[in-house]
């Protein structure tokens, strides 16, 4: 009896804290959604299975469909010419619990940072996070789904999602140290 109690206590913890964990995210984005300085886009997954109904001749354009087509939704927090750009990037850092996100990838240029982040469950990726902070921008990007990071790149300049081209940075880094 006792360790059915232990089990299921053990269980309501885990999913009781996936739940809390996969809402560090919206948590963000409720909290500015009503503020009219920040653009937002929200896409559902059937939006992402609209797109999936074409029919492409081009090979690697039915790749990035399929793809798509495993997505469940991509949202989107930004705001321009803003001078709390830097306290935006710095607070959406500290809101991703380090315990659900792993840090992917750290981006740093003259002109903004960016961090990469992916949630995992059962050894697939079922959300990236993408963090963007410069001196007057900030962004904050999610998609979930089951997600291949091979496509995500492709997804985001057929999108024009700015940022996500940068993915294309792990796979070279891959290559290279494949090659060492």
């Amino acid at each position: 009896m006792k360790k059915g109690i232990a089990i299921v206590a053990m269980m309501l913890m885990v999913l009781a804290g996936a739940f809390a964990q996969g809402e560090a995210v919206s948590k963000f984005f409720s909290k500015y959604q009503d503020d009219d300085t920040f653009s937002q886009v929200t896409v559902s997954s059937k939006m992402f299975g609209l797109f999936t109904n074409m029919e492409l001749e081009n090979k690697e354009d039915q790749e990035v469909l399929d793809a798509i087509s495993k997505l469940k939704g991509l949202k989107v927090l930004a705001k321009e010419d803003t001078r709390d750009a830097r306290d935006l990037y710095a607070e959406a850092n500290k809101m991703l619990p380090k315990t659900q996100y792993e840090e992917l990838m750290y981006v740093r240029d003259k002109e903004k940072d960016m961090r990469f982040f992916i949630s995992e469950k059962s050894g697939k990726i079922d959300e990236l996070v993408m963090i963007a902070g410069g001196s007057d921008d900030f962004m904050l990007l999610s998609i979930f789904g089951e997600i291949d990071l091979k496509q995500i790149s492709k997804i985001g300049s057929k999108m024009d999602v700015d940022g996500l081209q940068n993915l294309d940075r792990l796979k070279d880094n891959k290559r290279d140290n494949d090659n060492d």
